[in-house]
């Protein structure tokens, strides 16, 4: 499956499909076990299969995955599996800690393309074709996160993505009649409800998850990019620039110092305290004004990524990267658990209240008719604006595929720190981006040395 397009040059054989699943299963040995084998030996015998993941935004989610669905499916393969649940900033340290100690958990579910975990993971293609083979085509943004063209490898795999709408108070921006459409209309809008009710909009410009988003996605709508669709380096732009620049007058006109001291839930404590008038955001924002009766919550709308002189294009906010390691003690039980997982993807998707999007369109064959009527939301259509999600979210390594370079870049907080110094006065808006230029290439000079990129 070359570049993770083509499944027609596939290398691996339905043949060899069948051999890995049916040793992962397990379950004919056990259930064929003779009546001798005694309790303590079938109990040592019993496989597990260890998961790191993050601690869900959406807690039914949690519920569901940990305590319904990894039980039942453990109970089938005769697995006992075991979920570690971590904040989402640990989980990058957890990793590098297994890596250097050669042993941990079997999988690690990653928030971003961890590409420079290539050399440690196994290559999941079996796994993608597999998946390929049951529920069509993935989509472009779960490949261009989880393989290296240069390789040829997938590093990981991807189960689903997170959207990263517009979440704004409608009342407000009513109140100045601008519809946050366009990021013209952002600025335009922002400034006028600041001026007349002296509420912020709460773009990010920190160190942190929701700032690097956002502030890409404003890259990706004004036509600039850390590198091209060949992964050659490519900051420094006129568009660049311009996105600096824009960004700076958004600053200037429509925000506050808090921006640059945030951590990943600042914008969502802003808007559902009602002290903000809009922000990037996942759906962790609406959905906890919701499952907690905030009032302000029913004020809050949806809007698709803000279009720009690029088009209406916008970074995914999360996207879910399963990383099965090569020292895995149940290697082939991490990818029949994956497997099975994305069959189950419906559940899945309900389960983390339209949180979590499928890699696998195919496997929420009624999404549509699912966002369009929401129980909670009011009003109950506020999430049908991810009908058309595919149209307008992109991966972190756009426009080309996620690697090392793009990750490193991601995890140093390169490009919201190029934003800040020039909101913040420290640097000139073109003395910045040169500064972030120059880091950018360092950074794809030494993964290149590796041959990761």
């Amino acid at each position: 499956m070359r570049k993770g397009l083509t499944p027609s040059n596939s290398t691996v054989t339905r043949q060899s499909r069948r051999k890995f699943i049916r040793t992962a299963a397990g379950t004919a040995l056990v259930g064929a076990a003779p009546a001798i084998i005694g309790t303590a030996k079938a109990q040592r015998s019993r496989k597990t299969l260890k998961i790191l993941q993050w601690n869900h935004f959406v807690p039914g989610f949690d519920e569901w995955f940990n305590n319904k669905y990894i039980k039942a499916w453990g109970e089938k393969y005769g697995t006992e599996v075991i979920v570690d649940n971590v904040g989402m900033s640990s989980i990058n340290s957890r990793a590098k800690a297994e890596v250097a100690a050669g042993r941990g958990h079997d999988m690690v579910l990653f928030l971003s393309p961890p590409p420079s975990f290539e050399q440690h993971a196994i290559d999941h293609r079996e796994i993608w074709e597999e998946c390929q083979q049951r529920h069509g085509a993935p989509s472009e943004l779960a490949l261009k996160s989880t393989y290296n063209p240069k390789t040829d490898r997938y590093y990981g795999f991807s189960d689903s993505f997170t959207p990263d709408p517009i979440n704004y108070r409608r009342d407000l921006w009513d109140d100045v009649g601008v519809f946050p459409d366009t990021w013209d209309d952002i600025r335009t809008g922002g400034r006028k409800v600041f001026e007349r009710h002296r509420v912020p909009v709460g773009l990010g410009l920190a160190p942190e998850l929701d700032s690097n988003m956002a502030l890409r996605s404003l890259l990706s709508a004004f036509g600039a990019s850390v590198q091209n669709a060949d992964g050659v380096p490519s900051l420094k732009s006129r568009e660049t620039l311009a996105a600096v620049e824009f960004s700076n007058a958004l600053y200037r006109e429509a925000m506050t110092d808090e921006v640059f001291t945030w951590d990943p839930s600042s914008n969502n404590r802003l808007l559902l305290a009602g002290r903000g008038s809009l922000a990037l955001n996942a759906i962790s924002i609406t959905r906890t004004g919701e499952n907690k009766r905030i009032p302000v919550s029913d004020r809050i709308w949806l809007a698709k990524a803000a279009e720009g002189p690029a088009g209406r294009v916008g970074l995914q906010h999360l996207v879910n990267v399963y990383v099965v390691w090569k020292f895995a003690e149940n290697i082939e039980g991490a990818k029949q658990f994956l497997i099975d997982y994305t069959g189950e993807f419906r559940r899945a998707f309900v389960a983390s209240e339209f949180y979590n999007f499928p890699s696998f369109p195919n496997t929420v064959p009624d999404l549509p008719a699912l966002i369009e009527r929401d129980s909670k939301a009011k009003p109950a259509d506020k999430y049908n604006v991810f009908v058309d999600v595919a149209k307008w979210t992109t991966n972190v390594g756009h426009p080309g595929y996620a690697n090392a370079a793009t990750d490193e870049i991601f995890t140093n907080w390169t490009i919201s720190n190029m934003f800040a110094q020039a909101a913040a006065g420290r640097m000139s808006p073109q003395d910045a981006v040169n500064a972030a230029d120059s880091e950018v290439k360092r950074v794809f000079a030494k993964w290149r040395a590796a041959g990761l990129v």
